[in-house]
């Protein structure tokens, strides 16, 4: 792992949210993103090397709907970067962790992701993510 890519927080209102963030930052959000095979939307600000990601479920089945009905609002995740998605992977269930994909998938931010059970992780979500680079 090469960085602390962002922490995920989950929120009920993305736009309140948003606002709330970006007079707390004092900055502006870079990107907004809808993704649909998760059924959330995504807003990220950069903050030092690292991001803060705001997810909000758009969807009753959405696993961020479901968390917040749990758990409420705060941090969802941590993700982390990484150089060889699929190497890391490997090492890591070699090293006895419980992953929640067989193979990495299309996340936000133009990232492949995976996610390691909190279970096997002291109680958090833990995200790997490396950038996809475009041929």
């Amino acid at each position: 792992m090469t960085n602390l890519e962002h922490l995920g927080i989950a929120v009920q209102d993305l736009k309140a949210a948003t606002a709330l963030y970006t007079s707390l930052l004092g900055i502006a959000p870079y990107k907004q993103e809808h993704v649909a095979s998760e059924t959330v939307d995504t807003v990220f600000f950069r903050v030092g090397g690292s991001k803060i990601e705001l997810l909000a479920g758009t969807a009753p089945e959405s696993a961020i709907t479901k968390y917040l009905e749990k758990k409420g609002e705060g941090i969802h995740h941590v993700a982390f970067e990484v150089n060889d998605i699929r190497a890391e992977m490997a090492r890591l269930r070699a090293e006895g962790f419980v992953l929640l994909n067989e193979e990495p998938k299309r996340g936000a931010d133009n990232k492949l992701v995976c996610f390691v059970h909190p279970k096997s992780a002291a109680g958090v979500l833990v995200e790997l993510c490396q950038e996809i680079i475009n041929a």
